[in-house]
């Protein structure tokens, strides 16, 4: 077998073979034919390899086609691109400029389309200079009429290009309405934004890229043509929304070709943005080295900017030091391992309510309204709980003392509110721990300074007015410091067990099937042979992740499992800043931790 057949082979078997990351599927692009094709049997397909026989790339393409890559339902966000690789219109690059970027847009949710686009050519073409936008054209109008099909938002499709596919995704955002052939889709061309890598742009001599000039267009191009497909030209103010990217230094497409294109944006107010990379030769793909290799991470940026994809979550954490006197501390971290202190470690709030004036426990959850609302302990020894909102979580409303327990005279204290949000029925529920002399006290400690805590709740829509207090939780024990997580069609209680003879001081979780309760009895202990209080949960990589103060080593602590039934101890793994307590682990977006380190 010669060393061509086994490169056949090999193609073939790419083809036919279901594998992890390749194309779920390819679909012709006309199926009865492309328009005003010419059959030339003498005029076929080529293919390159590279050096272990896999596909680099395609010349002589007179078949068009649509490799589908479709992102997993379980991050899918809706949007799409069809992406052109480049080749000068005479080959394309459809790996590095499609297969590839296809399988980086699926990391990010988005589905992706490689085009498979008709080289122009006389031999196959009644007129060339129409075919490759041909394709463009019935590729957009095939994925927004199989939209709902592929889950995909119809308004949320755009069109991808490197250097001359840069060409034709331009060409299709400013020719998008042009007939150049009768489409059986009832959809309109458009995309919905565009991303031009490299591109080439202008047909004018002295900046195109001859190469390809001369493929589309032909030696001796007409005066119309060169006007008509310098795109730069054909902008208005319907032209998509655009992110280019080139560099300086770029000798086979100049930058000029970006840059002028971005003018004319600019001039019909139409949203564009470009960078431009000092070094980075030409066909650098995703990038290769300096600083163009992190453009796709601006373009990632600008998508999420657009809301073509959502905006990346980080974790926030919470917390106060000392007695609370200073107030509001935050720390984050990007995998729920590792904490680091924002603002120096210095207070981003102070505390102006309550007896003592203190911000203990605070508590933050992002409501139904979009704001952060947060409620905190303001005293040892008061009968209500402090509480703000806010936008941004810098910029605070005036603080407010909700007096939870006034209407009970023997309420020693009101400690560690917490807030959790009912979507179901916009409802947010307040609960806390506190000890009203002379109830349960058949388990109370004289070694607790005869507290005897239960957990007790309001109800609120709008933070104004608030339900009577209820007691919330009677497990038997003394209990404190609960916090409650939906997972699933259940409310998880962690909470602790405050039992001082004999000692527990463990962390426990109780459920329900409403947010109000009834919970149930505790289950056993998940945290280990130390004292643990503060318990705050969240996801991590398919964990519940549930921290805690380990107040008496002065150290935070963690624990984790997938089933809610083992519990695996990993204080070891974790770090938070010095002198950290008893705070509470939000997501948020990355933008929202980036405002907060700039303070």
């Amino acid at each position: 077998m010669t060393t061509n057949s086994v490169h056949q082979l090999l193609f073939f078997l790419s083809i036919l073979c279901s594998v992890p990351g390749l194309a779920q599927e390819r679909m012709t692009l006309w199926p009865n034919g492309a328009p005003e094709a010419l059959m030339d049997n003498d005029f076929k397909e080529e293919v390159q390899f590279d050096t272990q026989g896999n596909v680099r790339g395609y010349s002589k393409v007179s078949q068009p086609e649509l490799s589908i890559y479709l992102a997993e339902e379980a991050n899918n966000t809706g949007t799409a691109v069809i992406v052109c690789p480049g080749g000068g219109y005479s080959h394309l690059a459809i790996e590095k400029e499609g297969h590839k970027v296809a399988r980086w847009f699926n990391s990010l949710g988005i589905s992706a389309f490689v085009l498979k686009y008709r080289m122009p050519n006389d031999r196959t073409m009644k007129n060339k200079t129409v075919g490759p936008l041909q394709d463009a054209q019935e590729a957009m109008r095939m994925v927004r009429s199989k939209a709902k099909e592929w889950k995909i938002d119809p308004a949320k499709i755009g069109i991808m290009g490197f250097s001359a596919g840069g060409h034709l995704a331009s060409t299709l955002s400013t020719h998008y309405n042009d007939k150049v052939y009768t489409s059986d889709y009832s959809v309109s061309a458009r995309p919905d934004f565009s991303i031009l890598v490299y591109p080439v742009i202008s047909m004018d001599e002295k900046i195109t890229h001859m190469g390809s000039r001369k493929n589309l267009l032909g030696e001796n191009a007409s005066a119309e043509n060169l006007k008509k497909y310098s795109n730069e030209k054909q902008v208005n103010a319907q032209t998509p929304p655009t992110f280019l990217i080139h560099t300086t230094v770029d000798k086979a497409v100049p930058v000029e070709n970006s840059i002028n294109y971005y003018l004319a944006l600019k001039n019909h107010e139409v949203d564009a943005e470009m960078h431009l990379y000092e070094k980075g030769r030409h066909g650098m793909g995703l990038g290769v080295e300096g600083t163009n290799q992190y453009w796709p991470k601006d373009l990632e940026n600008w998508l999420r900017a657009h809301q073509y994809i959502p905006e990346k979550e980080t974790y926030l954490f919470s917390y106060f030091k000392g007695n609370g006197e200073d107030g509001l501390h935050f720390a984050h971290s990007e995998d729920g391992y590792q904490w680091k202190s924002l603002k120096n470690d210095e207070s981003f709030l102070t505390p102006l309510v309550g007896k003592d004036s203190l911000m203990r426990d605070p508590c933050i959850i992002k409501g139904g309204d979009g704001k952060y609302h947060m409620v905190w302990t303001v005293s040892w020894t008061d009968r209500g709980i402090g509480y703000a909102n806010s936008e941004d979580l810098i910029h605070w409303s005036q603080q407010q003392f909700v007096p939870v327990m006034a209407h009970e005279p023997k309420a020693r204290n009101t400690w560690a509110p917490e807030i959790t949000y009912d979507p179901t029925t916009e409802t947010y529920m307040i609960y806390w721990a506190s000890t009203i002399e002379g109830k349960f006290p058949e388990t109370q400690s004289d070694k607790e300074s005869g507290y005897n805590h239960r957990i007790y709740y309001v109800t609120t829509k709008d933070f104004k007015e608030f339900s009577d207090t209820q007691l919330l939780y009677e497990p038997s024990f003394n209990v404190i410091d609960s916090s409650i997580q939906k997972n699933g069609d259940q409310f998880m209680m962690f909470l602790k067990d405050e039992t001082r003879e004999p000692a527990e001081k463990n962390i426990k979780i109780a459920y329900a099937h409403q947010l109000t309760g009834p919970y149930s009895a505790a289950g056993n202990p998940i945290t280990g042979d130390y004292w643990a209080e503060g318990p705050t949960a969240t996801m991590v990589d398919g964990h519940w992740v549930v921290y805690f103060d380990k107040y008496i080593d002065h150290q935070y602590g963690a624990v984790r499992s997938k089933d809610l039934k083992t519990w695996e101890d990993i204080s070891d793994q974790i770090s938070f800043p010095e002198g950290t307590r008893h705070g509470t682990v939000l997501k948020v977006p990355q933008s929202v931790v980036d405002k907060l380190g700039r303070e």
